[in-house]
Order: C-alpha cells, then sequence, then structure tokens
C-alpha cells in the first residue's frame, strides 16, 4: 500500500515516501520534482563527519533570522554551481518548493534511514552559498558549496537542539578562493511560498519566520562582494596573488571566512559595503580575530576595504588602531599599495 507524504513539520517518513508521493529520486542529497513543482533536501550531518567536515546544521540566527547550512551536491573534485546544485539556486525563479528534511535513525531492518521533515526553506536571496574547502569521498581536498537556507514565510521550522552545526573537532587553516561574498551574482527574488501547512505545536518551538531581507540591505551586501571581486581583479593585474582562507577552531561550529588575502605583499582585507562608523568597526573587530590565525601573523598588515572614502574621524580610527585604508575611486583604489 503506497503512503501519501502530508509536508506538516516534525512529521517522519522516508525517501521511498517522498518518492512515491511527490514523483522524485531517493538516492540524492538533492532530489527536484520537477512535475510537483519542488525540489527535497537531505541533509545529514553525519556523512560528512565520516569525511572531515561538518557543515551541515543550523547556524547562528543573525540579523535576518534562522539560517540552515547544506552541503551541496558532488562526491569528489569541485562542486559546481550547476546540475542538481542548480535547481536550488533556480527554485525561486521557477516557483519550485524547497523542502528540507534531516535524517533521523536507520530503519529497523533495512538499509535506509528515517528522514524528518524540518520545513519549507528558501535559499538566502543575499549570499546564496558560501565556497568552503572540504575532503571529497576520494580524500582529495576539493571546494564545496555550503548553501544557506532562510525559513520560507509562514513555516514553522521542526528543528531541535540536536540539529545545531556541529562543533568543529579540530582546528585548521585552509586556503580558500577570494572573497566568498563575490560568489553573489545578483539577488535572488523570494518566490510566493504557498503549499506546505504549518502545524503550530509546543514539540515543534515557537514561530519562527524569516522577512523578505530590505531592499537596501540586499545592496550594501551586494555591493560589498562586487567591491571585492573588483580588487581581486585590480590586484592581478598589478601580479599580486590572492585568496582567503577558511579558519575552523576546535569545539566551535562554523568557519570565519575573511573575505581577501594578499599573499604578494602579505595583507589581510576586510571589506565594507558602506562607509559608516559602525561598519568600520565592525571590520576593526573582524581584522583582529581573523589575524590571529594568519600563518606569519608577525609581519602581517592589516586594512579595512570599503566603496569610497570615509569620513576624517573614521580615518584618524582606522589609523589609531593600527589599520590600513583602501577604497575604492573612479580609476582604481586610493591607498594601494599599502605604504
Amino acid at each position: 500500500m503506497t503512503t501519501t507524504v502530508d509536508l506538516v513539520p516534525g512529521v517522519i517518513t522516508t525517501r521511498d515516501a517522498i518518492a512515491a508521493t511527490f514523483g522524485c529520486g531517493t538516492f540524492q542529497g538533492i532530489e527536484p520534482a520537477d512535475d510537483a513543482g519542488k525540489v527535497f533536501v537531505y541533509s545529514d550531518p553525519s556523512a560528512g563527519e565520516e569525511y572531515g567536515y561538518t557543515f551541515d546544521g543550523r547556524a547562528e540566527d543573525d540579523e535576518f533570522g534562522p539560517l540552515y547550512l547544506y552541503t551541496g551536491a558532488g562526491a569528489n573534485g569541485p562542486q559546481k554551481p550547476s546540475g542538481r546544485n542548480g535547481s536550488l539556486l533556480s527554485a525561486a525563479e521557477k516557483g519550485r518548493q524547497i523542502h528540507l528534511f534531516v535524517a533521523n535513525g536507520k530503519v529497523p531492518g533495512s538499509g535506509a534511514m528515517w528522514q524528518r521533515y524540518i520545513g519549507q526553506m528558501v535559499v538566502d536571496p543575499v549570499t546564496p552559498y558560501e565556497v568552503r574547502r572540504a575532503p571529497g569521498k576520494d580524500r582529495i581536498m576539493r571546494d564545496v558549496l555550503v548553501f544557506r537556507f532562510r525559513v520560507a514565510e509562514g513555516t514553522t521550522p521542526a528543528w531541535t537542539e540536536a540539529d545545531r552545526l556541529p562543533a568543529a573537532p579540530k582546528s585548521s587553516v585552509e586556503i580558500t578562493k577570494p572573497g566568498p561574498a563575490a560568489a553573489v551574482a545578483s539577488p535572488i527574488a523570494l518566490p510566493e511560498q504557498t503549499g506546505a501547512k504549518v502545524k503550530k505545536t509546543e514539540q515543534h518551538g515557537t514561530a519562527e519566520t524569516v522577512a523578505d531581507i530590505p531592499a537596501g540591505q540586499r545592496k550594501v551586501l551586494r555591493r560589498e562582494g562586487e567591491l571585492v571581486t573588483a580588487f581581486v581583479a585590480h590586484l592581478a593585474a598589478a601580479g599580486h596573488e590572492s585568496h582567503s582562507f577558511q579558519i575552523t577552531i576546535k569545539g566551535e561550529p562554523g568557519a570565519l571566512t575573511p573575505d581577501l588575502y594578499d599573499a604578494t605583499d602579505h595583507v589581510l582585507f576586510e571589506a565594507k559595503g558602506q562607509t559608516t562608523r559602525s561598519n568600520v568597526r565592525m571590520a576593526i573587530g573582524q581584522l583582529a580575530d581573523y589575524r590571529r590565525y594568519v600563518p606569519n601573523r608577525e609581519d602581517l598588515r592589516v586594512a579595512v576595504l570599503l566603496p569610497s572614502e570615509p569620513t576624517a574621524d573614521v580615518q584618524d580610527l582606522l589609523a589609531q588602531e593600527g589599520v590600513a585604508l583602501v577604497y575604492q575611486t573612479t580609476d582604481g583604489f586610493a591607498g594601494w599599495p599599502l605604504t
């Protein structure tokens, strides 16, 4: 007898039951169901732990609300924003709903896993994914895409404390591509979110929904990514090698990801999309944290990268903190190369 799956957050089911109901595959972590207008995502943090990384799980809430991280498809070699990964990036444009499940133990007498339905998600409209470094099944380090899921409007997610992002098993510093924010090519519109039923009970926690990220903030964060991209090109034209770092700290979840490192001049940059005092103060604090983990930090210089010249007092603040200033002009970047 075929079991029909009712998409109520907290329901526990199997991949086979989902496939029978919605017409999708059963073996991949990302399973599009084109006819049903859905994409099913299966997260299993323990699978990553086996190979030495722990990127899947509920991250700390930020100013926009709850956030769940999910490692994309591709067992070996660099992951690409196409194929099954592309089905997540194009879901909003195509009007498809994304539904997140988390592995919930083995089905007795079977090699299959129970799947607990968390709820309907949307890919973060500002930073859809970050590029991280992690080993593949072949144990060779490669780039992976770590998607950033937000809770769809009207959904009460059925996650628990067990779904929190696992702590890193060890501290490490890996070289990554420059500027995670540069991965954002264009804003992703949030679609109309309908079709998922909402079940509000105490066992599912309090209601947590995410509103559309303000257009102004989208523009600021997108400007930051474009600023990093332009500066990387500027460095490359001058013959400079640049990259960034993925810094994991034992006992802490997630990773620190500085914006840009100029390997030729041994300078660490933190970019901001606005020149306000609060943004610059945040950059100063971030650089103070990051620099402790950069190799040869004794000789490391740090700088803030801005889209335009800040006020004189903000410039004085940076000078007193020993942080260089580089800002974009109509014909290049003022303050670079550092003196």
